[in-house]
């Protein structure tokens, strides 16, 4: 399989191209210039393996949660590369991609969803995948459940911003943080490939964003 995969879902924006074992990727620390940096992402990426965008087999993107404009930037970039291609995709949880790139048995994935909470869920590897067993859900970090019993390992910026609030809600479940773990493109492409070794069957209309807080900011007594 030619896989291109795209994230915008964090300060980070990255693209890979996977083409069977082997995978190219663009990562750079974005902050809000996701939508400046994406298409010469993609644009380099084929350049320099000598393709066409339609030439490839599919692309996947990372869907959420996470920035709420990142979000929509990479659905709409993925859906129009698709739709002008004629390529099917895959969508894949921002949180289980994280889950996939620390590649433990079992993976508690805490990211930053400002607004004093965490965008949260707890995988475990079943059948070569990371699976949710609770979550994905936001709020307050003080307020998580502890995940099941077992040995987990904590993911991603949650475990740095709110380290305090997470190590009294949750910390005796949990062993290793990998605060720096991030969404990254080559994750959500090798991730995508997994679920789906027949290819991808998903139209690019099927693309939307998966946002879990339906709230975006903080009213004026709030604040």
């Amino acid at each position: 399989m030619k896989v291109l995969a795209i994230d915008t879902s964090s300060e980070h924006c990255s693209c890979a191209l996977a083409i069977g074992g082997q995978v190219r990727q663009r990562i750079e620390l974005a902050g809000q210039r996701h939508s400046q940096l994406v298409l010469p992402m993609v644009q380099s990426l084929l350049a320099e393996a000598g393709l066409t965008l339609g030439a490839l087999d599919g692309v996947a993107v990372a869907v959420g949660p996470g920035a709420f404009t990142g979000l929509r930037i990479g659905t709409a970039v993925a859906q129009g590369l698709a739709f002008g291609a004629g390529l099917p995709v895959r969508a894949v949880g921002s949180l289980e991609a994280i889950a996939w790139g620390v590649g433990r048995a079992r993976v508690l994935v805490c990211t930053d969803a400002r607004m004093g909470e965490v965008y949260w869920a707890a995988f475990e590897q079943r059948a070569g995948l990371p699976t949710a067993v609770s979550g994905p859900a936001v709020q307050p970090p003080a307020t998580l459940p502890p995940p099941p019993a077992g040995e987990w390992c904590g993911a991603g910026n949650g475990w740095r911003v709110h380290a305090e609030a997470l190590e009294a809600a949750v910390g005796g479940a949990v062993g290793a943080r990998l605060a720096d773990a991030v969404v990254e493109a080559r994750h959500v492409a090798a991730l995508a490939m997994a679920a789906c070794p027949e290819g991808f069957t998903d139209a690019p209309e099927a693309l939307v964003p998966v946002y879990v807080r339906d709230k975006v900011a903080l009213t004026v007594a709030e604040r």
